[in-house]
This record gives C-alpha cells, sequence and structure tokens, in this order.
C-alpha cells in the first residue's frame, strides 16, 4: 500500500512539478507532506517493485485505449558529468561528431491516438560496466544484464512485444540507419514474421532476382536505369495547403541474404521506396518494407508513429524528467524511466486531472 502511495506522488510530482525531476527537488512541491524526500527517494532508489509486470501493464493500457497502428524504437542520450551513474560512458555522437559522456538508453514505443506511447526501456551498457564485479556490485546491475549490441536490444523488445495480445502483430517502423546491426535486426523481425517499414542507409544489402539472385545495395539498386519507378504522394500540410511528395519505388521485390533457403522468413519478400530530398542537397532516403500489398501511401504513412515517438522523447527530456535522474543503480534508474512512461500515459492517453496526490504518510517502502 505504500508504494502505491508514493508512486502516485511521484506520478503527480513529475507531471505537475517544477524544474529538475528529482526527489530532492520534488520534494518540495507544496501537495506533497514533509516526508516526501525520504519517501521518494526509497520508492525510486531503495525499493524493490518490479517494473516489467508494471510497464507491461502500461502497454497492455495503451493497446485497450490508443488504438496503436505500429511499434517504433527510439535512442534516448542522457548527458552526465560524472562516472558514477549506471551504464555512463564515453561515445561519439555520430551526428556532431563531438564525444559526450552519456547513458545510451533505447524506449519502445506503440504509435497510436496522435502519440508514441513509451511502454518499456533498455539502457545500453558498455566497457567496465559489463564486465568489472565491483562495479556492478554497486549499480546492482542483474547477472543477465550484459553488453549487447544496439540491434539485440531491439530485438529483445520483439520478443517481450509478440507476447503482448492485440498488438503482437502490428508492424514494426524503425530507423536502422545508423545501427550497426541492421540487417540482423531485419533478419530477426522476419524470422518473427513481423512486418517491417525500415529506414535503411544506403549501403543496405539485399537480394535481386528469384532463380540467380544478385547481391546488391539499396542505393545501387535505385540508382539503376529503369529501376527507379516514380509515385506522388499528396498530404495536407499543417497550413491546410496541399503538399506533393515525390516518391520512387523499385518495380520488383528484393530479398534479403541474411535469411538462406530452409530459414524462418526465407521466402518473404521487400519493396524499396526512396525519397529525393526536393532541393538535391540532402542524400536521398531509402525505406525496405514487407508490405508489398499495401499503397505507398499507406505504407509511408506509418512512419509518422517514428516521427511521434522523436516527439514523445522530447515531451519526456523537457517535460517528465527522464534525464534528471541522480541515482547510480540499475533498478533505481529503471523505477525512474517507468514511472515517466506512466506520466506520459497518463498525461496523454486519459488528460491527466489537476488535482492533488493522495497524501502518503512517512513510512517508507
Amino acid at each position: 500500500m505504500e508504494q502505491h502511495r508514493w508512486a502516485r506522488a511521484y506520478l503527480w510530482a513529475l507531471i505537475h512539478g517544477s524544474g529538475k525531476k528529482t526527489p530532492r527537488r520534488m520534494a518540495r512541491e507544496d501537495a506533497l507532506p514533509p516526508a516526501a524526500l525520504r519517501g521518494l527517494h526509497q520508492f525510486i532508489n531503495a525499493s524493490s517493485w518490479d517494473w516489467r509486470p508494471v510497464r507491461r501493464r502500461l502497454a497492455e493500457r495503451v493497446a485497450a485505449q490508443a488504438s496503436p497502428y505500429a511499434w517504433t524504437v527510439a535512442e534516448l542520450i542522457i548527458p552526465k558529468s560524472g562516472g558514477h551513474s549506471v551504464g555512463v560512458h564515453r561515445r561519439v555522437d555520430p551526428v556532431t561528431g563531438h564525444s559526450v559522456n552519456c547513458q545510451r538508453a533505447l524506449g519502445l514505443f506503440l504509435a497510436g491516438a496522435g502519440h508514441a506511447f513509451p511502454v518499456d526501456w533498455s539502457l545500453v551498457l558498455s566497457g567496465a560496466w559489463d564486465w568489472d564485479p565491483q562495479r556492478r556490485r554497486r549499480a546492482r546491475i542483474p547477472e543477465e544484464e550484459k553488453e549487447r549490441p544496439v540491434g539485440v536490444h531491439v530485438l529483445g523488445h520483439v520478443t517481450d512485444a509478440v507476447t503482448l495480445p492485440h498488438v503482437a502483430g502490428l508492424p514494426w517502423v524503425l530507423d536502422l540507419t545508423r545501427c550497426e546491426d541492421a540487417a540482423g535486426v531485419l533478419a530477426g523481425l522476419a524470422r518473427e514474421r513481423l512486418d517491417v517499414v525500415c529506414e535503411v542507409d544506403p549501403g543496405q544489402v539485399v537480394l535481386v532476382g528469384q532463380h540467380t539472385p544478385t547481391v546488391c545495395t539499396v542505393g545501387a539498386l535505385m540508382g539503376a536505369r529503369h529501376a527507379r519507378q516514380p509515385h506522388v504522394i499528396v498530404r495536407q500540410a499543417p497550413d491546410g495547403r496541399t503538399k506533393v511528395v515525390p516518391v520512387h519505388l523499385y518495380p520488383g521485390t528484393v530479398r534479403l541474404p541474411q535469411l538462406t533457403v530452409g530459414a524462418d522468413g526465407a521466402s518473404r519478400t521487400y519493396r524499396i521506396l526512396e525519397r529525393s530530398a526536393p532541393d538535391g542537397r540532402l542524400p536521398a532516403r531509402y525505406w525496405i518494407t514487407s508490405l508489398t500489398d499495401r499503397p505507398v501511401d499507406e505504407v509511408l504513412s506509418l512512419v509518422r508513429g517514428r516521427s511521434a515517438a522523436l516527439m514523445t522523447v522530447s515531451v519526456l527530456q523537457n517535460r517528465l524528467g527522464v534525464l534528471d535522474f541522480e541515482g547510480r543503480s540499475f533498478p533505481g534508474w529503471h523505477h525512474h524511466m517507468t514511472m515517466a512512461s506512466a506520466a506520459y500515459v497518463h498525461q496523454y492517453l486519459d488528460g491527466a486531472p489537476g488535482g492533488a496526490p493522495a497524501e502518503p504518510s512517512g513510512a517508507t517502502c
């Protein structure tokens, strides 16, 4: 019961509190009792509640209420000044080229009802966080949590998602352009017989032809003569004007070389879509999709789920405190991310009421 009371208080403070979303700062809110600092801290950092069933119930709630149409994954980079927060490491930002000290996380989202709702998280561990027993023990990292490529984290989310009723078979909309194992992610999704709309690098390898297939990259294939079939998508711009989006598609289908004859999903075929920048200054963008029988407009409309996820990440950063966790433990980080996800779902799916939380007592969890 005490956990439920402090969970309600923490949720209220994430949504309605001002400033950084840390127990110390949130405890200053007038709606919370004097014992709030100790209670909030204990609830997040010292309590032993399991975040996994909470997230599953969160996903089931979104599935039931938001009419979701796709799964997607988005990266969250959490800058850190020190080196003690669980998972913190230095990495080169692929966009800026600068080295940053940060935690790196992947969020799983269900896109629907005009939003992308966060329903699960994974923390990318590397370096000493994988092999240093003292550091792992201090951070309370479970034995099964090891260093894994980002693509393996994505497929881990897939494994969990396919067990959820009603949304297990939704298509996956992913940006794999900076994923080191994009081919492995596509192959894993194919083995699960899941549909995809994935943006890929022009160097993504595919097989062209049926009887004697040849190996080709997506970029080279779409650059070949007569390989680009023009298509026009008409969209309504936010200002009400009609926007014409030119798209090219490969008239045939391709397969994935990772799925050899006899393997699950080996017969699956894909369509390639290309969108060039209108002014020609930016490189073309490419998508590979298993939805070969769907209209192009319908396929590319699913990409809005990816855009929605990026908007959700921005809200989580700027309003709901996903960057503000100051604890150092693995469970504490997951507790905080679970509550931030619940706050987003509560605020945007239920229209969170502005009332004060039920007053918790001073007992610890």
